[in-house]
């Protein structure tokens, strides 16, 4: 990986974790709902099972819960309608297209609502292992959006309610600092939750 991508991705990855009122108030609005209710608001619903699948392939259930379970899919798609531009809307929904071109054709599915996860991880497997810049047409598109979707997935997966309160280490009424303690010997290894 390139030094410039290496430092490019850091900053997207801060500028996620640097949570505004307005996304913290999109996670908890998520926290409630049952995805399978959900109205998309930014894809097509076939898009959103399509978004559905993919974020549990790049985080699946193991024994913590799956991204879907911690909703945030309907995270993404409330935090894209929310807070981006009507350009960024276009170039999501340009990139869903595309991610959901590539994979029909490489299943020789007919439509979106019958990919499963192997479909959606071959896409994946495609666009995010290679080179971006070698890439043309719908896979190039593909690639860019899926890059989006894999980062925002993990940010939205770190911040939801669940996985801050259960599975990082989390103190509701923050106590002592202690800049020089082992991380195993304060939080048994975990990472603090924000």
């Amino acid at each position: 990986m390139k030094r410039r991508d290496v430092l490019k991705n850091m900053g997207l990855g801060l500028g996620y974790a640097v949570a505004t009122p307005t996304i913290i108030s999109l996670l908890q609005s998520c926290q409630g709902e049952a995805a399978t209710g959900y109205q998309a608001v930014l894809f097509s619903q076939d898009e959103f099972g399509v978004l559905t699948t993919m974020v549990d392939v790049i985080i699946p259930k193991t024994d913590t819960p799956s991204a879907s379970e911690v909703n945030v899919p309907m995270f993404i798609d409330k935090y894209i309608s929310e807070t981006q531009t009507e350009d960024q809307h276009e170039n999501a929904q340009k990139g869903m297209a595309a991610f959901v071109a590539v994979a029909l054709e490489k299943s020789g599915k007919s439509s979106a609502s019958k990919l499963n996860a192997e479909d959606v991880e071959a896409v994946l497997a495609a666009t995010l292992k290679g080179d971006a810049d070698a890439l043309e047409g719908d896979l190039k598109t593909a690639a860019g959006f899926a890059s989006q979707m894999r980062g925002m997935t993990i940010s939205a997966y770190k911040n939801s309610e669940y996985v801050g309160e259960n599975v990082l280490a989390y103190l509701s009424i923050p106590g002592e600092y202690i800049a020089t303690g082992d991380l195993q010997e304060l939080t048994g290894g975990k990472a603090w939750s924000l």
